[in-house]
């Protein structure tokens, strides 16, 4: 099992933030954007971290260089921005026929399970888990995508942004794939808007083959950082967080530390 992470993207939505810079080395409460998600994955059984880059990419490679907690690097070149599927295609060779974890350079999750959506894929009953959560607000929805799915979690669609969400339930770019899933590239229609391949019908290519797909709840909160507001809503989920954990933690001198 790889991951791969993508950070190839310009990131022309945060303006002057993104303009002498990758995209994804825009902080977020200090940290840069790539490094939660380098995180992640780091924090799984996979054997290596494949980080498809393109914009700017000398200076993520020279930030990060070959390892990551223990991991080993191996960096791929989008020359193309294409979208997302084609940075994943991009990464075939690299992958060398393992099966991956997908994740993106340019988001935060709170209280990740990247290490759990792993195991649930290693019983081997499906050819691909998304993750995804429940929210609220249907605007965070038409962001991403979702799904219809039936009781046990097998899923039937995916709705690319969708105007009008048909549930709670929102997608995320985190999900674990079978290493045939590149073998649907080919058959991916290129959408008639964004003039690009999208992740969601690249599953549904594979789901119309008959392939079984799951979803999985991958986290509490989720922020793909495309605009200034995202990295806002980012910055106070973080925020909250670390004001959850900090509030949990038994005070100094207490004897169960």
């Amino acid at each position: 099992m790889k991951a791969v992470i993508l950070a190839g993207g310009r990131g022309r939505r945060l303006d002057d933030l993104s303009q002498t810079r990758n995209k994804s080395l825009v902080e977020v409460m200090g940290k840069p954007l790539i490094e939660y998600s380098l995180d992640c994955a780091a924090a799984t059984n996979v054997d290596e971290i494949v980080v498809v880059v393109g914009y700017r990419a000398e200076e993520i490679i020279n930030s990060y260089g070959i390892w990551h907690r223990k991991k080993r690097l191996r960096y791929v070149i989008q020359r193309e921005q294409e979208g997302l599927v084609h940075a994943v295609q991009c990464a075939a060779e690299a992958l060398d026929g393992h099966d991956f974890v997908l994740l993106l350079a340019d988001e935060i999750l709170i209280n990740a399970r990247h290490q759990a959506l792993l195991d649930e894929f290693a019983r081997g009953n499906c050819f691909a888990i998304c993750g995804v959560l429940p929210v609220e607000d249907g605007q965070l929805i038409r962001k991403t995508y979702t799904i219809v799915q039936d009781k046990e979690g097998t899923i039937y669609r995916l709705i690319e942004k969708p105007r009008r969400p048909i549930n709670s339930i929102m997608g995320t770019g985190n999900c674990v794939f079978k290493n045939d899933i590149l073998k649907y590239v080919e058959f991916t229609p290129i959408h008639h808007e964004r003039q690009e391949k999208e992740l969601p019908d690249l599953i549904q290519c594979s789901i119309d083959d008959g392939h079984i797909i799951k979803s999985f709840v991958i986290c509490s909160k989720y922020v793909n950082v495309n605009t200034k507001e995202d990295l806002l809503l980012a910055e106070r989920y973080l925020a909250a967080s670390r004001q959850a954990v900090a509030e949990a933690a038994p005070p100094v001198g207490d004897p169960r530390q």
